[in-house]
């Protein structure tokens, strides 16, 4: 059962009181062996165990609670005084309550242990001696009370209150350095603490920015592999369906197809191989072959490219010249996969103020893995070309192009349009030119 439930304190309540009942006790002995000395047990001697018995509590209570320990002496020494007690030499103990009033007690408690002090002495001067003891007795006339304090200046009591001073001052005083000794040690193990808590942050704020960039990298790496994976892929799927139609009496042709099937898969996957290779430097390929391979490598496939530059080509710099290339990589494989055989491919570059990448292909029955919109038949006869944004849904091949020319400040438009019973499927990007190499 709890403490707060039974209402007694616990061991380890008991275990903090224990010093300072203790030093409390043994000043409560050592006060009633020389009250005792003092005035015979046949006497009237409960004077002095009541004034022994108000000490000691107030030094158990010095730690604890250091201002009812102080209010406990005031108390006790002015009942003293008035009732004319003798002083006992258990009362230097008052000194622990000095020490604990600067050392534990709140800041009003430190001034009013302190001010005790010197007023302490002022009392114990105007009232040790019997003549002020009358003047009490006289409702407090003021200038008797000065009279004795004037002809007590020179005898035994202020040397008695300096020495009482200079005996509660010491502890006071060390009570208080203690106190400021503490403090500085206190605001050094919390700066400690707060420089501590300020690392780990750090700490945490740099993993948090590495698990970022690892996961872009990743990113970054998933799109490239995607680029690199499904252009090939729609490379050496548009030359093996070309092969089916090969006539057999042309072997040297079938050959030619075969070789240029694995010529593409070989380059695939020395693409492959150098995106899991490089992190930070563009590719080998985006390098030697720029956006003409591109170009020619979907002519090797079969199909039929027009392409078309407008302006005056210039060089890019690295991270724009694979931006543009991974772009228009991604548009031709589109439509590659979903344009007709049959129709050529139209690929428009204009170096115009920004490079813009156009690709426009006739569509099959439904547009790009990457739009889920499908194409509807348009009715015969309609004479208006209807033309609307394509809808998205996510995916490696539009997203990767947004989010590709979006790094650099480009954007990207796909739309479809419907024109006499055509339909056709049309992506353009827009790449800022900056000061190439």
């Amino acid at each position: 059962m709890s403490t707060a439930a039974t209402g007694r304190p616990g061991p380890d309540q008991l275990r903090e009181w224990a010093p300072d009942v203790a030093l409390g006790g043994g000043v409560l002995v050592l006060g009633m062996i020389e009250a005792s000395r003092t005035k015979p047990f046949w006497e009237d001697w409960w004077d002095l165990a009541l004034v022994v018995l108000g000490i000691a509590v107030a030094v158990a209570l010095s730690r604890r609670a250091p201002g009812l320990a102080l209010g406990l002496v005031w108390v006790v020494c002015l009942l003293q005084l008035l009732t004319g007690t003798p002083v006992l030499l258990a009362q230097l103990a008052i000194a622990a309550v000095a020490f604990g009033g600067a050392r534990w007690g709140s800041t009003a408690v430190v001034w009013l242990s302190g001010l005790s002090i010197p007023l302490g002495a002022v009392v114990v001067v105007l009232f040790a001696a019997s003549e002020v003891y009358d003047v009490i007795d006289d409702v407090v006339d003021y200038n008797s009370v000065i009279d004795s304090a004037y002809r007590l200046g020179s005898t035994w009591q202020v040397a008695a209150a300096v020495l009482g001073m200079f005996v509660l001052g010491s502890p006071w005083l060390a009570g208080l350095a203690l106190r400021f000794v503490s403090r500085a040690e206190q605001s050094r193990v919390s700066q400690v603490a707060a420089e501590e808590d300020a690392a780990r942050a750090v700490r945490m704020s740099e993993q948090a920015r590495e698990i970022a960039r690892l996961r872009e990298e990743q990113a970054r790496m998933a799109r490239d592999v995607h680029d690199v994976v499904g252009h090939s892929l729609a490379v050496i799927l548009a030359q093996a369906e070309s092969a089916q139609y090969i006539d057999d009496a042309d072997p040297e042709r079938l050959k030619q197809t075969m070789a240029t099937i694995a010529t593409s898969a070989r380059t695939s996957l020395q693409d492959v191989r150098q995106v899991l290779t490089t992190t930070q430097a563009p590719d080998a390929a985006v390098r030697s072959g720029g956006l003409d391979s591109l170009v020619d490598g979907v002519r090797a496939s079969g199909h039929e490219v027009v392409s078309t530059v407008v302006g005056q080509p210039q060089p890019l710099p690295p991270e724009l010249e694979t931006v543009a290339y991974r772009v228009l990589q991604e548009m031709l494989t589109n439509a590659i996969k979903h344009g007709r055989r049959d129709t050529p491919v139209s690929v428009e570059r204009h170096w115009e103020g920004e490079l813009r990448i156009e690709v426009r292909n006739v569509v099959q029955a439904a547009v790009a893995d990457d739009v889920t919109q499908p194409i509807r038949p348009v009715p015969a006869g309609a004479a208006r070309a209807e033309e609307q944004p394509v809808r998205e849904v996510p995916g490696q091949g539009l997203d990767g192009m947004r989010r590709r020319l979006a790094a650099v400040g480009g954007r990207l438009d796909v739309r479809r349009r419907d024109e006499a019973g055509v339909q056709t499927f049309t992506a353009t990007a827009w790449v800022p030119v900056r000061g190439g190499a």
